[in-house]
């Protein structure tokens, strides 16, 4: 199998297995912590063991995204990914053949690890098999799938936790991670790794440091924390006006599906030029700002419309800041570059929620909703101050 060429972006055949590896690596991580403490006879009772158990997964991914990264750069990612898929697939298969509880652990430390290695891994593949001008609608594509992976992992998980527990889950999941694994080995091509210039630490630092590097990444940031709180915190908002479960399960499901439907398209414009990588970021910056200023509305408008806008502001953000990363990244570099920013939408995955509930703790809720717009807010005000100054 051969790579594409500069002018021609991969065939479907060669796409689907990375795009099913966004769908693992999101369907895996929200199906189990959706449903850990759920409705079954092997759920997790203890707070304390539940917060643990979410800590494991999300720490692992934090420490090991980038180390897995530049492994991809330096031994190819295609290995990197294959043996992520394969590990993914025998840490589930732990939990669901083992009779002790304990080994819960195990399993979730090494779903962590796993997931760590292959998502970068398919973040730079899917960059490294399509030229500059398809990354648009490749990152849009990937982000899609992975978006349909967060949406149906607490549905068709709660469902499966129900028919049959927690290990009928993690069944379902070694088996998943199997079948991706061994359809990434037929389809996906060897992508070769490139030769590199000796970097040093001070080099590293340089990079990562460079606008180019910093604007894209905190932007993925940002979104991931926008999309957290939605997630998280317009449920206790919903509640909080009165509204039932189904409505306020029915406002997540509209911020799941506004932010897939949003990405490809996002994609496709950024390709066809109607859009610029950075246009599109402070676009999608204000909109998920709005969203959250929605939020803090009371009853079911506030809720829908905040899911909306929060959902298509990170569904704009998450393609372009991909395809920027990728566009200013060295080919032989895109593997430390893809796992470095996957770190940063971890500590906006954490941050964000954490920033929310500590307002809110203080004051209330929509205060909480309030800090974290400006936030948000603050990186397209401060552009649009800058190019009103350069226009003077």
């Amino acid at each position: 199998m051969s790579t594409p060429t500069t002018a021609q972006a991969a065939p479907a055949r060669q796409m689907w297995p990375l795009y099913a590896a966004g769908f693992t690596t999101a369907f895996g991580a929200h199906s189990i912590a959706a449903n850990l403490g759920g409705f079954s006879d092997d759920a997790v009772t203890s707070l304390m063991v539940l917060g643990g158990l979410l800590a494991l997964y999300d720490g692992a991914e934090v420490l090991l995204k980038p180390v897995f990264g530049t492994l991809a750069d330096r031994i190819g990612a295609r290995p990197v990914l294959l043996g992520g898929l394969v590990a993914f697939a025998a840490a589930s298969a732990v939990y669901a053949l083992a009779d002790s509880p304990g080994w819960l652990w195990a399993a979730r430390l090494g779903q962590g690890a796993a997931a760590s290695a292959f998502s970068p891994s398919a973040s730079a593949l899917v960059g490294r098999l399509n030229p500059a001008i398809k990354h648009g609608r490749a990152f849009g594509s990937y982000g899609f799938y992975k978006s349909i992976g967060y949406t149906l992992g607490p549905l068709l998980g709660g469902v499966l936790v129900w028919a049959g527990g927690l290990r009928l889950l993690f069944v379902v999941l070694a088996v998943l991670g199997a079948a991706v694994a061994a359809w990434a080995a037929l389809a996906v091509p060897v992508v070769a790794p490139l030769p590199k210039v000796r970097q040093t630490v001070l080099d590293l630092a340089r990079r990562l440091a460079h606008p180019a590097f910093l604007r894209p990444t905190a932007a993925l940031a940002a979104a991931t924390a926008a999309l957290s709180v939605g997630v998280g915190f317009l449920p206790v908002s919903g509640r909080a006006a009165g509204l039932g479960t189904v409505a306020t399960g029915a406002a997540v499901s509209v911020l799941a599906a506004c932010a897939a439907v949003v990405q490809p398209r996002a994609g496709r414009a950024l390709d066809a030029g109607h859009l610029t990588a950075r246009g599109g970021i402070t676009t999608g910056l204000l909109l998920t700002a709005a969203g959250l200023g929605c939020a803090m509305l009371p009853g079911l408008l506030g809720v829908l419309s905040g899911a909306a806008l929060i959902g298509a502001g990170t569904g704009l953000i998450t393609p372009l800041g991909f395809a920027a990363l990728a566009a200013s990244t060295p080919a032989e570099r895109l593997g430390q570059t893809m796992g470095a920013a996957e770190l940063g939408r971890e500590l906006g995955d954490a941050g964000g929620p954490l920033l929310v509930a500590a307002v809110a703790t203080l004051t209330a809720l929509t205060y909480g909703y309030a800090a974290l717009a400006v936030l948000l807010a603050i990186g397209p005000a401060v552009g649009l101050v800058r190019r009103v100054s350069g226009a003077r």
